[in-house]
């Protein structure tokens, strides 16, 4: 059974979300602030973090960075403050819902970082995209596609974190440098490449996707969502 860690200050929401984890078959674990978050991941070993950003004892980027001090569980934030879901994603977040959410919504999001912790721990170097398949350790794409040594950098982020929504400032750091964070032309552009290499529609791309202002994001499997 997955064991599921949720962290938030309002009685209500966590009372929500535990009836409704626990309908769906989840083991769930509740904590009302962030220290007491991180002692009971420490002692329970969750699967998976649900955690809002606006705590009374310690900043939810504080919390982040403590359980990325010893643990990858995926962590999903739950946030009403503009801006701080970026914050949260560089900070080692895996994806974000912003307040007020729909229950769909963030089982959609659960389900993501599900598959993508599954992908990871396969640790699958061939990854269909479209109509090509993509070796990651050879460095090859079927149907004699070449890419250029930033196209292979900014796809392989993407591909090797299935589901999950990488930021703009991080995809830029990483691809480009700590120098080029605010770039973000440059991520359009390189997109945009890849799109017409590898999508099958590059005008409604349902795998290479993009999330207007926060980041972009690889969908492994084609289910019929379109992004620009």
């Amino acid at each position: 059974m997955t064991r599921v860690l949720v962290v938030d200050d309002e009685p209500q929401i966590l009372r929500a979300l535990r009836i409704n984890l626990a309908a769906r078959s989840y083991d769930v674990a509740v904590a009302p602030d962030g220290g007491s978050a991180l002692r009971q991941a420490a002692d329970w070993h969750p699967d998976l973090v649900i955690l809002d950003l606006g705590l009374p004892d310690l900043d939810g980027l504080e919390v982040i960075h403590g359980l990325r001090g010893w643990t990858s569980v995926p962590i999903i934030v739950l946030t009403g403050r503009d801006g701080s879901a970026v914050d949260a994603l560089d900070a080692g977040a895996d994806d974000y819902v912003s307040k007020p959410f729909r229950i769909d919504e963030l089982f959609a999001r659960i389900r993501a970082v599900t598959r993508r912790t599954a992908a990871h721990e396969e640790d699958s170097t061939l990854i269909q995209v479209g109509d090509h398949v993509v070796d990651l350790a050879n460095k090859t794409i079927s149907g004699g596609v070449r890419l250029t040594p930033t196209e292979w950098h900014f796809l392989e982020l993407l591909l090797r974190n299935p589901g999950k929504l990488i930021s703009q400032r991080q995809l830029l750091a990483e691809v480009w440098g700590s120098g080029y964070e605010k770039e973000t032309h440059y991520l359009r552009q390189y997109m945009a490449q890849l799109r017409r290499k590898l999508e099958r529609d590059p005008a409604h791309p349902v795998q290479l996707l993009t999330e207007a202002g926060m980041g972009y994001r690889f969908q492994p499997s084609v289910s019929g969502s379109s992004g620009k």
